[in-house]
């Protein structure tokens, strides 16, 4: 293919590519909607529920993706002393530290929920 077909193709896809994820999106919540209301349920009181530990998921997630990062640029100046910069080093230990951050944040919520109920 030519770059010029290639050039109009493009557009073309990603808009054919836009509608479909729109669709596809409207699509499941109008099911999803519909099932709840089959099940007696008001999909209204669904979109309002709250999410209280929201905020410490964002937060350990990030702090755990920060930690991360600082791990990799330490390991890859001091310890490796490698001349090119790796990614994969930095992709795996943010990926490493967000998911620790995630795990502290579903042990704390649990002991919080568990504390509750006692």
């Amino acid at each position: 293919m030519t770059p010029d077909v290639i050039g109009t193709l493009i557009p073309i896809f990603l808009g054919l590519g836009a509608f479909a994820m729109v669709f596809g999106l409207r699509y499941l919540r109008n099911k999803e909607n519909m099932a709840m209301i089959e099940k007696g349920m008001d999909p209204k009181l669904n979109a309002n529920r709250p999410a209280p530990y929201r905020n410490l998921k964002w937060g350990l997630m990030l702090v755990g993706a920060g930690i991360g990062l600082f791990l990799a640029y330490f390991l890859s100046e001091q310890i490796l002393r490698v001349d090119h910069d790796n990614p994969a080093i930095y992709f795996s230990l943010i990926s490493i530290g967000g998911g620790i951050g995630l795990i502290l944040s579903y042990k704390v919520e649990k002991k919080e929920v568990l504390d509750k109920n006692l």
